[in-house]
């Protein structure tokens, strides 16, 4: 039986890709900043209609969400090199197109499709706040940045969180196709070792106990500061409001 799994080697093979989890947590961290910025534009862009770009906007997101990630992922690869030189961006002497890191290929493609799809989301909670506190905020004086920052979005913020949250573990999976791009993250280091030894199965199984503590651990999180930001329903009433509701 041992043959055919080793349930030993599963849990001695997680320290080994561990090693690796710094990579794919800075490819998370960076395209999810990546994303909640230019979701953010986007996500403004279409709700003024600025002419021209909203409607870039609108292709944008449509291409992303309409097209898979591992295809995003080598378009990127192949596609920033061949810009590069086609626009002789460094003037063909200079500088090496074929130096650029290839964790950068795998942060652009992650971070861009991670701003197609947080944009509708945050686009979709800043226009749940109630057109009345908007209307409320000009007539005091405040300019459309002030109202952006004070009014709208710190309650987007608490409706799209739990989205922002799936989105986040939708990420994080999304990184182990990083190989892709030539990038050695844990996915990639799995594969490298299974290869050695050709226990294939216990080394997608340790990647999968990895991964799915790591969703546990940002659905606690995210759990932790929607309850932390949520308003609470109930005010509790001081000695004097119970007792006067007491008599009446």
């Amino acid at each position: 039986m041992s043959n055919l799994f080793d349930g030993k080697l599963v849990f001695t093979q997680i320290p080994k890709l561990l090693e690796y989890l710094p990579v794919t947590l800075e490819l998370t961290v960076v395209a999810l900043i990546i994303g909640w910025v230019v979701g953010l534009l986007i996500a403004i862009i279409k709700m003024k209609k600025i002419p021209v770009l909203s409607q870039l906007s609108t292709l944008f997101v449509s291409v992303v969400r309409g097209t898979p990630i591992i295809v995003q992922l080598y378009l990127t690869y192949f596609g920033i090199p061949i810009a590069l030189k086609y626009f002789n961006f460094y003037n063909g002497t200079s500088y090496n197109v074929n130096a650029i890191p290839p964790i950068i290929f795998a942060i652009v493609a992650l971070g861009l499709n991670q701003s197609a799809f947080d944009s509708e989301t945050i686009r979709a909670a800043i226009q749940s706040v109630d057109k009345g506190q908007v209307e409320a905020a000009k007539s005091m004086g405040m300019t459309g940045t002030q109202i952006l920052k004070r009014v709208l979005l710190p309650q987007a913020v608490t409706v799209a969180l739990p989205s922002l949250g799936n989105s986040l573990i939708g990420l994080i999976k999304g990184t182990s196709l990083a190989f892709t791009c030539s990038v050695v993250e844990m996915t990639a280091r799995g594969k490298i070792i299974a290869g050695n030894n050709y226990r294939y199965f216990e080394a997608y199984c340790a990647l999968a106990i990895i991964y799915w503590l790591l969703t546990i651990v940002i659905e606690w999180g995210f759990r932790a500061i929607e309850k932390k930001m949520s308003v609470p329903e109930d005010v509790p009433q001081t000695k004097a409001e119970k007792q006067l509701s007491m008599e009446v």
